[in-house]
Parts: C-alpha cells; structure tokens; sequence
C-alpha cells in the first residue's frame, strides 16, 4: 500500500480576506483529530475465521478456552512493558472519565516528555466472537456479533506524534485503534524547526511563522503511515506475529474511522472576533439551505430550480449548540460534517468531519491494478486515501469561509442597502430602485443567490424557470426570457451582478453577495427577534 504524496492547497477564500484580512494574522489547516483502526479484514469472516482456527488445530468447541489464553498473554504483555517503565496501570470503571484528560494530567504530573505515560484498561463493547448453536442441527458455529472485553489503551508521549494512545482489543479480532492529532504533532515539528507558538488546548493562538508552520501541516500529508502504524503494533501488540502466522497473507490493514480537517483562522485579537462572532452564527442560520450544505461538502444532487432532488437518500441537517467554551454551529450530510466554532476567544474554526468516505470520489485506478486507467471511484476508508480526504476537507472548509464572507463587517443595513434601494442610471437608461421586501424582488434575489450558481454562475434560463416554470407555449417562453432579460439588467445596472465573457451566464459580484445576503437576512428576520434587538 502506498500514500500519495500530494499535499493540499491551503489558500484562504480572496473575498473572506478582503472582508476581514485586517483582524487576521495567520491561517493554519490540517488534520485535528484522526482515528486509524487496524484489522485483520479475513478473520472478520465466519467462515474465514473457522479455517483459521482449524489451521491452528482448534476445533470450535475449544475456542473459548484457546481465545482465553491469548487474551490473557496480550495483557500480560501490555502490563510488563508499562511496569518494566515504571508507569502506572489503571483500570477505569466508569465510561463518563475522560481519559485523555487523565493522561495529560498525568504527563504533567510526572513530566513525561517522551514515551509512555499511562495504561487504562476499560471493558467496552466491541465487535467479537461466540460459539453459538443451532437448534435444528444440533451443530454448533461461531456468530460475530457485539459484546463486551477487556480493551487496553496505551497512553504515549510520542517523539514525532506527541500525546496519543493506542486502543487494543484483547478479544478475538484483536482491532486496533490509533488515536493521534494533528496540532499536537505540528507543536512537536514546530519544536524542531525552532518556531515560537502558544499552544492553547489543541489549537495555537499565536505563530510566530504561520507560512512555515503551514508547511509543516503539509509535510504530515506525505507520511508514510503503514510504516508509522506498524511500528505502533510492534510496540503495543507483539503477539500480532504468532496470531497472524497461521494464515498467510494474513496482515493488519489501516484504514481511517475517523477524520477531523481544521482550518483555524487566527484573529490578532480577541475583540474582533467576538464582534464578528455572533454575525457568522445569525447568517449561518438563517442564509445556509439545504443546497447550500450540499454544496460545502462536495454534493451536487440539486435541481435545476435549487431545490434537492426527490430521489436523494441522505439527511441534511443544520443545528446551533451551546458548547462550554462557546456557540457551535454544525451541518451533517448523511454522518459527515462541516461546523465552525469559535476556541479560546480569538479562533475561528471550520471544520469537516468525514466518517463516510464512501460518499466522496478520487482519481484512481482499480484496487488490484494500481498501473491501470484511473477513473473517479469511491473514496477508500484506507490509509492510502488519507491524501484525498485532506483534499476534499480542506476544499469545504475554504466553501464555506467564502459563504461565511458574506456577513458585512460593520456597515450597517441603511448603508449597504441605500444603493439598490434608489434609482441608478447606466448608458443614458434610468433603471428602477429595488425593493427587497417585495414579493418580486425578494423572490428573484432569493433565486440568484443560491448555492449551486456561486461555481458556474446562472442563465436567463435558470432564472425564467425559477420564477415562472414551465412555459405553455413558445409564445410565453420568449415573453418570459424577455421579462428576465430585463430584470437582470437592473441587477447589472446596481452592479449586484456581472456578465461572465464569452458565455450567457452571470454571477454576483463581491459586493452583491454581500448586500443580497444582509438584505435576505432581514427580510426573513424574526420581528420579534428584532424588536427585542432595537431595545
């Protein structure tokens, strides 16, 4: 299995910049959280699994007491490594304990700079076998199904990863599950490379190189992670070789459960954002569709008149919370996510969550043909396609800062609206004032500004069927096409939007976006919202 080299392009949208670029003083963007889980894939087939253990010569009625003395020599294992390093062992009973805040705790306490900090182990659910038995033919089998083990975690203060852990199942399969984070594995590069930061719980507040930092981010694209990972078997799991023996080819194999890109935009100082803060939540809400969160992560399953199509199978789902630390906002396509949130006062975080890789497409060959054709397939959960992931996150990250942009700064309504809302004249023609809480007028900025035309802008056409449907005759449809025509040329004439060359489509300009988003917000305000906000 090889990894993709190819590093990402962290570039913050132009109109987000321009918006706010005086408050900001550095962007960082990368990994957050990620979880790799390793398995050995055939074991998780019954049938699989019973050749294994006849191979083993095991017969099924045996297997309890057989997956009972593994189970107790990977313990032991596990206990005499941590003990012949003096570090604690500590079973933890209650679920509701944070154990990685126990385990920084206890880094901190005994000044752990590198290697192994703590052993917790817990009994969780975990997916396992039983030997069941079949009424009807008096034979018993084994049944994969969910139960309850013991499950080790090993706490480390890696030299290249920092604080991470790694999650051993001690029960047939014996998964296996890496937990590390991209901020605490940028803090050990900066450290390397001599750059100064403030490190506040996992982001930085301060950079004293953001550029080079960003570059080191880029850097953790290129690992080689089945060798990375494997050396964590050899440390945590040395019984690995023994079980797989009997099987050849039988080898763990990495993929990624869970993946968390941050793209954290730091404001030089705390005021600002709290200023702006509140805004970015009220527009997020109140302007964000359905399409519009498609379109941030990667989906087009919209129709022609901005509506999701009937057949789409997944849930779209859009929910503002009260966290400790501040106010999140978050939209789920189908389990995978983009939210932003505000960290340590002066952070503004956009992140996307990808638990269903399935979902996104790269350009690949086939699995088993890695020098054919490559085609768009089906994103893979292994770790050869960390690469893409990266790609995908970070490209609906930077969509949905660009939409966040949107939000006016500081210029009230009055001003931002009084252009439009009075009669401008262009090439010796008097164009009409719009009026935005009109039925008309309000329907056709509506209509423009969605989502699916910010790429490739809209036709006359798109705009016609919008408004009108479909024509009865020939005769209306050119009556209709020429009623837009008109309208779009007052939008051009108050300079909301912008002919693209060369083609028939349009799209808004800068400050068009702007003035149309403020002006939409407050014609869908809620009154009594307001008028509590006026006194």
């Amino acid at each position: 299995m090889k990894t993709i080299s190819t590093p990402p392009q962290h570039n913050v949208p132009e109109n987000f910049l321009k918006a706010f670029g005086a408050h900001v003083m550095g962007v960082l963007s990368g990994f957050d959280r990620l979880r790799l889980r390793g398995t050995l894939r055939m074991l998780f087939e019954p049938k699989n699994f019973e050749l294994y253990l006849a191979c083993c010569h095991v017969l099924i009625k045996q297997f309890g007491s057989f997956a009972e003395k593994l189970t107790q020599r990977v313990r032991r294992a596990a206990y005499e490594s941590f003990e012949r390093s003096g570090r604690p062992i500590e079973y933890l009973r209650s679920p509701e304990i944070s154990k990685e805040d126990l385990a920084r705790e206890i880094a901190r306490r005994d000044g752990i700079k590198e290697g192994r900090v703590v052993l917790f182990c817990a009994v969780e659910p975990c997916l396992s076998y039983q030997v069941r038995g079949q009424r009807e033919t008096k034979e018993i089998h084994l049944a994969l199904e969910t139960r309850k083990c013991t499950h080790l975690y090993h706490y480390y203060m890696h030299p290249i990863f920092g604080l991470m852990h790694v999650r051993v199942q001690t029960w047939f399969p014996f998964t296996l599950d890496v937990c590390l984070n991209g901020r605490e594995w940028l803090s050990r590069q900066m450290d390397e490379h001599g750059i100064g930061y403030r490190q506040q719980d996992n982001c930085f507040v301060w950079v004293e190189d953001a550029v080079k930092a960003q570059a080191l981010l880029d850097a953790q694209m290129r690992t080689d992670w089945p060798k990375a990972l494997d050396a964590l078997l050899e440390e945590v799991h040395p019984l690995h070789r023994e079980i797989t023996a009997p099987l050849a080819h039988l080898n763990y194999y990495w993929s990624a459960t869970q993946s968390e890109f941050a793209t954290d935009v730091m404001f030089r100082d705390a005021a600002a954002l709290k200023e702006l803060y509140p805004k970015f939540i009220r527009h997020a809400m109140q302007s964000f569709s359905s399409p519009d969160v498609l379109r941030f992560l990667g989906k087009r399953v919209v129709t022609k008149q901005g509506a999701v199509r009937a057949n789409f199978p997944g849930e779209v789902t859009s929910n503002c919370k009260e966290r400790p630390e501040g106010v999140r906002v978050k939209h789920t396509v189908s389990g995978n996510s983009v939210k932003f949130y505000d960290k340590q006062g002066s952070i503004l975080r956009v992140e996307t969550t990808i638990l269903h890789p399935e979902h996104f497409k790269v350009y690949r060959p086939k699995e088993a043909d890695e020098g054919g054709e490559k085609q768009w397939r089906i994103l893979r959960r292994g770790v050869a396609d960390l690469w893409r992931r990266a790609e995908v996150s970070n490209a609906a990250n930077q969509r949905y800062l660009a939409a966040l942009a949107s939000v006016t700064g500081s210029t009230p309504l009055q001003e931002e609206a009084a252009a439009v809302c009075r009669r401008v004249k262009k090439d010796g023609r008097t164009y009409r004032a719009l009026n935005p809480l009109s039925l008309e007028d309000g329907q056709l900025l509506q209509i423009i500004s969605k989502g699916e035309f910010t790429l490739n802008g809209f036709r006359n056409r798109d705009v016609r069927q919008a408004l009108c449907g479909k024509p009865a005759s020939a005769k209306d449809r050119h009556r209709q096409a020429a009623a837009t025509s008109r309208k779009l040329c007052i939008l051009r004439a108050h300079h909301l939007i912008k002919k693209v060359p060369k083609t028939h489509r349009y799209q808004l300009t800068e400050n068009g976006r702007r003035v149309i988003t403020a002006l939409l917000a407050a014609r869908n305000a809620d009154v009594d919202q307001l008028t509590r906000l006026a006194a």
